[in-house]
C-alpha cells in the first residue's frame, strides 16, 4: 500500500514521527560534534601543559647535555597511558633523551619540527621549546599522545544520542498516537457522514462537531450542504409524484384516445371494404356495360358518342385503379411486421423479369442491379418498395433512347444506403417535398401515367422499417431515390 492510501492516523502518527526522529537526530548530530571538538580542545590543552611543565623541568639537563637527567624527565610520562613518545632535542637538533628510552625509529622525528600542536592520524604531537630565560632556546620537547579517549567519548557520546533518541522517539510516539486523534477525528467523522449518506441515500444524518477550528467550519458547511441536499431530495421526490400521477392521467388519455383509433381504424376498415365492393361493382358495371355499347351500337352511336364511351371507360378504369391504390396504401399501413433477412438484389431481379414479362414489345430498359445487397424487414413490403421504385425508373425513362435503371448501394456514416437511379425525366428540386405526398405529381398524366400514390406508400413501408428516404434530381437528366432500413 503506497503512503497515499494509508489512513489518516496513520499519515499523521508517521509525519508527527519524522519531524520528531529529524529534530533528535540534528540534535543528537550536534551533541555528538560538540563534545569530540570540546574534547580534542580539552586533550590539546591537557597535553600543552604537560608539554610545559616537561619542558621547565628539562632546562638543567639541556643546559649541562646530562642525557642521563633527561631520561629521567620523560620516564615520568608512563604513569600516563595515553603517552606514546616523547623526544628532547638540542640546541643542534641531536636527540638528548627519549621515551621510552629504546623507542622505535617511527616513533621519534629524527629532528625537530616547528612548534606547535597538531593531530596527525590517530595521535596528538606536540613541539615545544626549551628556553632559559626568555631569548635563550636551550632545545625542542616532543611530546605524542594517542586519541584513544577522543574515540572512547565518541563512542559514549553516539551511545548516549541513540538511547535518548530511541526514547524520545517512543516518547513522540505515543504522545502522536495520543494527540492525532484530535486533528483525525473530525475527519473521520465526516469520512463516516458522508459514507453514510452515499450507500444508504440518508442525508439526515448530521457529522459531530468538535471544534471551532478549520475543521469546525468545514463539518457546518458540510451539514448544511446535507441540508441542502436532503431539501432537494424531498423537492425531487415531490416532483416525482406529481410526475407520476400526470403520467397516469396522460396514460389514460392515450389508452382512451388508443382507444378511440381503433374504433377509427375499424371504420376505416369497414370503409375500405366498402370502397373495395361496393364502389368498385358499380364502376365495373360503367366500364362492362360501355364496352357493350361500343362492340354491339358502335354504328349507331356515330364518332363523337363512340369518343365519350372511350371517355367513360378511361375515366371509370382510373378510377378503379385509384382505389386499388389507396386500398394497397391502407392495409400497408396496417399491415404486421415479420423481420428476416431478406436478398434484395435477387427481390430486384424478381421485381424486374416481372416488369419485362408485363411489357413485352413495349422497348428495352436497361436494368443494372448489384449483387449481394441484403437487408432485414418485411420482404412483402419491401418488395412494394422495389417494385414502385424500379417501376418508376421504366416509366420515367419512356423518351430516352438508351434508357438505364441502376440498383445499388453506398456507406454513408456507418449507414447502408440503397439507392435507385435513373436517366429518365428527373424533376426539379424545388417540389422535391411533393414527392412522397398522397395525390402529389410532378409530371401530368399526359406525359406519364399514374394516380399519386406510389410514392408516398414507398415512405410509409420505408418509415415502419425505421429508416428514411430521400430524392435528388435534375430536369430531363434523370432522379436518384436513396433510402436507409
Amino acid at each position: 500500500m503506497s503512503i497515499r492510501d494509508w489512513p489518516i492516523k496513520r499519515k499523521l502518527t508517521a509525519i508527527l514521527l519524522l519531524i520528531s526522529g529529524l529534530v533528535l537526530l540534528l540534535t543528537s548530530a550536534a551533541f555528538v560534534t560538540y563534545q569530540i571538538v570540546t574534547f580534542r580542545q580539552t586533550m590539546r590543552n591537557n597535553l600543552a601543559t604537560r608539554a610545559r611543565i616537561l619542558a621547565a623541568n628539562s632546562t638543567a639537563a639541556l643546559a649541562f647535555a646530562n642525557e642521563a637527567d633527561a631520561r629521567e624527565i620523560l620516564a615520568a610520562l608512563k604513569y600516563d597511558p595515553h603517552m606514546l613518545s616523547a623526544a628532547l632535542y638540542d640546541q643542534d637538533g641531536r636527540v638528548l633523551a627519549t621515551y621510552p628510552a629504546a623507542a622505535p625509529a617511527g616513533l621519534i622525528p629524527a629532528a625537530p619540527e616547528p612548534d606547535g600542536y597538531r593531530f596527525e592520524g590517530a595521535r596528538l604531537v606536540a613541539f615545544t621549546a626549551v628556553a632559559q630565560g626568555e631569548n635563550q632556546r636551550l632545545g625542542t620537547l616532543f611530546i605524542a599522545s594517542d586519541t584513544k579517549a577522543v574515540a572512547d567519548a565518541l563512542r559514549l557520546s553516539g551511545l548516549i544520542a541513540i538511547v535518548v533518541l530511541g526514547i524520545a522517539l517512543l516518547a513522540a510516539y505515543a504522545l502522536a498516537a495520543a494527540l492525532q486523534g484530535r486533528i483525525s477525528a473530525p475527519i473521520l467523522a465526516l469520512a463516516e457522514t458522508a459514507t453514510a449518506a452515499s450507500t444508504r441515500q440518508d442525508y439526515s444524518v448530521r457529522a459531530p462537531k468538535f471544534g471551532e477550528d478549520e475543521l469546525g467550519m468545514l463539518t457546518d458547511a458540510f451539514n448544511q450542504m446535507l441540508g441542502r441536499i436532503e431539501e432537494q431530495k424531498k423537492e425531487l421526490q415531490q416532483h416525482a409524484k406529481i410526475l407520476e400521477q400526470r403520467v397516469a392521467e396522460r396514460t389514460g388519455e392515450l389508452e382512451k384516445r388508443a382507444a378511440e383509433l381503433q374504433a377509427a381504424n375499424g371504420e376505416l376498415d369497414a370503409f375500405a371494404y366498402s370502397v373495395s365492393h361496393d364502389l368498385r361493382a358499380p364502376l365495373r358495371s360503367i366500364d362492362g356495360f360501355s364496352q357493350v355499347l361500343l362492340e354491339d351500337y358502335a354504328a349507331q352511336l356515330g364518332d363523337a358518342g363512340r369518343d365519350s364511351l372511350q371517355r367513360v371507360r378511361a375515366a371509370s378504369q382510373r378510377m378503379a385503379t385509384l382505389i386499388d391504390d389507396l386500398l394497397k396504401l391502407a392495409r400497408v399501413t396496417r399491415a404486421e411486421m415479420r423481420t428476416e433477412q431478406i436478398d434484395l438484389s435477387g427481390m430486384a431481379r424478381e421485381v424486374v423479369a416481372e416488369i419485362e414479362r408485363t411489357t413485352t414489345g413495349e422497348r428495352q430498359v436497361e436494368f443494372v442491379i448489384a449483387p449481394g445487397l441484403e437487408a432485414q424487414g418485411d420482404s412483402r413490403l419491401l418488395r412494394v418498395v422495389l417494385d414502385n421504385l424500379l417501376r418508376n425508373g421504366w416509366k420515367y425513362t419512356g423518351k430516352r433512347a438508351q434508357p438505364r435503371v441502376e440498383f445499388t448501394a453506398q456507406d454513408e456514416n456507418g449507414d447502408r444506403v440503397f439507392v435507385i437511379k435513373d436517366n429518365g425525366a428527373g424533376f426539379d428540386m424545388r417540389y422535391a417535398d411533393k414527392l412522397f405526398g398522397v395525390f402529389q405529381r410532378l409530371h401530368s398524366a399526359a406525359e406519364f401515367e399514374g394516380t399519386g400514390v406510389g410514392l408516398a406508400t414507398v415512405r410509409r413501408i420505408i418509415n415502419r422499417h425505421g429508416g428514411r428516404i430521400w430524392a435528388e434530381g435534375v430536369v430531363d437528366q434523370g432522379a436518384t431515390f436513396y433510402f436507409t432500413l
